[in-house]
């Protein structure tokens, strides 16, 4: 069982002992970050992105990493979010294994690896901490704050307990609260993990990883990050094998089927179960009712910014369009001049990592008029 460090990745230490939400803190523990750009001298131009659950902080190609990002198209020297103008700083989530503390590190406490022994993980923590990586750049108030998918949970909770610490926000196929059928799948998703004889209560290890519960958790969400309408267009009924073959009796047979079990093996041993684990329950925690005494936009009228914009495609079935819509009313509530912008793409949720012919020109849209 490993981390999986980019090269060229920045550290910063948290504050230690760094308390968690739920109970409990964490000693020595760092976030990963890396940085595009340039800050002016009034500190005013940073811009900070914060993701969804499987990505590394390596949005784009830098000086330190020149392999391309997993946001290349949208981050860099005059494209959509413009490093030319801005100082991006992208930061791996807290529990994550891509080099923030997590599941998969040590504790110095003990010299073991954390395993379930980590805290029980919030979306909270994961903003708190990207928090203290923005001050130990001296940064005091961002321009934007801009969240996909998991991350723009992470950019509301960060919002909601630092006010006055951005001037925008950008939610980009994000929510306030997770929804039943959001919470059903990743619950089934968990659920394959623990199944899974290797997992073992968590004390797996790199000879025997999970990976028949990993293979079946990426398959459905990657299943659910697209749409009906891009898997039909995509591959349609066609087979790869007409027959199945008499030692694999329903074995793989449509092209479907084989690009899930193709997306599947690629991610395995490429991720820390326990970090998944430990990830996926921080979304289905989250509900910002929690801030509005349970009422969602109450909570998030409590955030104060000039602009906000929350995008969102009519294609998604996991962060469904009416939850960025929420999120642009509650923000609204708050005060905001905020917009909501529904995109026709057939991409699913997964359209902002490849729509950019979309959600391009919407961001830099937005970041024009800061």
């Amino acid at each position: 069982m490993s981390e999986f460090i980019p090269p060229g990745t920045k550290f910063a230490a948290l504050p230690s002992p760094f308390a968690i939400k739920r109970g409990g803190s964490l000693r020595g523990a760092r976030v990963a970050y890396e940085t595009w750009g340039e800050l002016d001298d009034a500190r005013g131009n940073a811009i900070l992105i914060l993701t969804g659950l499987s990505p590394n902080a390596h949005a784009a190609s830098n000086a330190d990493n020149p392999e391309a990002g997993w946001w290349e198209a949208m981050l860099g020297p005059g494209k959509p979010i413009d490093t030319n103008r801005w100082y991006v700083i992208c930061v791996n989530s807290l529990g994550s294994c891509k080099g923030s503390t997590g599941p998969a590190s040590i504790d110095p406490d003990t010299n073991e690896i954390y395993r379930l022994s980590f805290p029980e993980l919030s979306i909270e923590d994961i903003a708190n901490a990207a928090f203290e990586v923005v001050r130990s750049l001296g940064i005091a108030r961002l321009a934007c704050v801009i969240g996909n998918s998991m991350g723009g949970m992470s950019a509301l909770a960060y919002l909601l307990q630092h006010p006055d610490s951005a001037r925008s926000h950008i939610n980009v196929s994000g929510s306030a609260r997770a929804l039943p059928f959001s919470i059903a799948i990743r619950s089934l998703q968990r659920e394959a993990i623990r199944l899974d004889p290797n997992w073992d209560m968590g004390e797996y290890d790199d000879t025997n990883y999970p990976e028949n519960g990993m293979r079946m958790a990426r398959k459905l969400g990657v299943v659910t990050y697209r749409s009906a309408m891009e898997w039909d267009g995509r591959f349609g009924r066609v087979r790869f094998d007409s027959e199945c073959r008499e030692d694999d009796p329903f074995g793989l047979e449509f092209e479907v089927e084989r690009y899930l079990e193709g997306h599947a093996r690629r991610f395995v041993h490429q991720f820390d179960p326990n970090s998944y684990l430990y990830l996926s329950r921080s979304m289905d925690w989250f509900d910002a009712d929690e801030y509005g005494q349970g009422d969602v936009i109450a909570g998030l009228a409590r955030i104060k910014l000039e602009k906000a914009l929350a995008i969102g495609v009519r294609t998604d079935i996991l962060f469904p369009l009416q939850q960025q819509e929420q999120v642009a009313d509650g923000l609204r509530a708050g005060g905001a001049e905020a917009q909501f912008l529904p995109l026709d793409s057939p991409q699913g949720h997964d359209a902002f990592l490849v729509d950019f012919e979309r959600f391009g020109p919407a961001i830099a849209g937005f970041l024009a008029q800061l």
